[in-house]
């Protein structure tokens, strides 16, 4: 049986995602589906680099602004609604689209893992919540140390969730998950470059042209209506700006944090997604936009 033909288009952060997926939509008949761990939330606008609605420009986007900041979402969760949203498209006869750079969303829905579906429990992790972000890790590599390799010390909300399925389960995350494959003929691309400096000056910018948006007045309304929220306090692009808007440092070191935070992050982003080898990758300091349309237009033709 032939498999579905959809398109998945990841990189790190701005690498050009959103412009090249809109384009390549409007080319192939396509709608886009986000995969994109803070788009899913409400009001993460700004912040999570959310395309406006004149950006979308009359595409249609999917899995954004779909759950509130105090609302639990898994990756369990992100997948069944990812497949259902990519059914809806196919079954009109448009081709879907998939563009972010969570590369854990991206592995599980569409690659070889499927994740054990274990539900949250609300009293273990108010007793993990009281730990430290050191205390969590250590522990999480006591219990999975190939888990604990690929999520950041100090990301506290994916440390507590695997630990979570690993005290559940009795045993790890990473041999809980099972093999699949996936039941589509997935054609991958990602943009990047050689030039490092290059992508990390391109970083520096986005993050300029956001506090031109707004993002300190976004991040003040969200710190005012939810406090010391767990995903705020997660989330590059507004934990930086919290010890700011509490007194605590200034404009100019809370940016420059920012700006550091995303070029480290973007810097894991190409780590997990070099491990792709289907990733067809374009160099964004040397392709042109119509080059790329082009090739992958093509490609998915053939």
């Amino acid at each position: 049986m032939t498999k579905q033909k959809i398109i998945a288009i990841t990189g790190p952060s701005a690498s050009g995602k959103t412009k090249l997926s809109i384009e390549l939509a409007k080319q192939l008949d396509g709608e886009i589906i986000s995969v994109d761990s803070r788009q899913i939330y409400k009001e993460l606008d700004i912040g999570s680099a959310k395309p406006t609605i004149e950006e979308q420009d009359g595409i249609p986007h999917y899995l954004m602004d779909i759950i509130d900041l105090n609302q639990e979402y898994t990756v369990a969760n992100f997948c069944d609604d990812a497949n259902i949203k990519i059914k809806e498209i196919i079954n009109k006869g448009k081709v879907p689209i998939l563009v972010g750079g969570t590369g854990l969303y991206f592995r599980v829905l569409l690659q070889d893992f499927d994740l054990p579906r274990v539900e949250p429990n609300k009293e273990l992790r108010e007793k993990l919540e009281k730990k430290s972000s050191e205390e969590l890790f250590s522990l999480l590599k006591e219990k999975d140390p190939d888990i604990a390799e690929k999520i950041h010390f100090n990301n506290k909300v994916k440390i507590i969730r695997a630990l979570e399925v690993c005290l559940t389960l009795g045993i790890p995350m990473s041999k809980a998950q099972k093999k699949k494959e996936s039941e589509y003929n997935v054609l991958w691309y990602g943009l990047n470059t050689q030039n490092r400096d290059f992508l990390y000056e391109r970083i520096n910018k986005r993050v300029d042209v956001m506090f031109e948006q707004g993002l300190l007045d976004e991040a003040k309304k969200l710190f005012d209506k939810y406090g010391e929220n767990k995903i705020l306090l997660g989330t590059i692009g507004y934990q930086e700006l919290f010890p700011y808007l509490k007194g605590e440092t200034d404009f100019e070191t809370a940016s420059n944090l920012l700006k550091q935070n995303t070029r480290r992050y973007a810097k894991r982003q190409i780590s997990w997604f070099n491990a792709n080898k289907d990733i067809h990758w374009f160099d964004i300091e040397k392709e042109s936009l119509a080059n790329m349309l082009k090739y992958i237009t093509n490609c998915y033709k053939m």
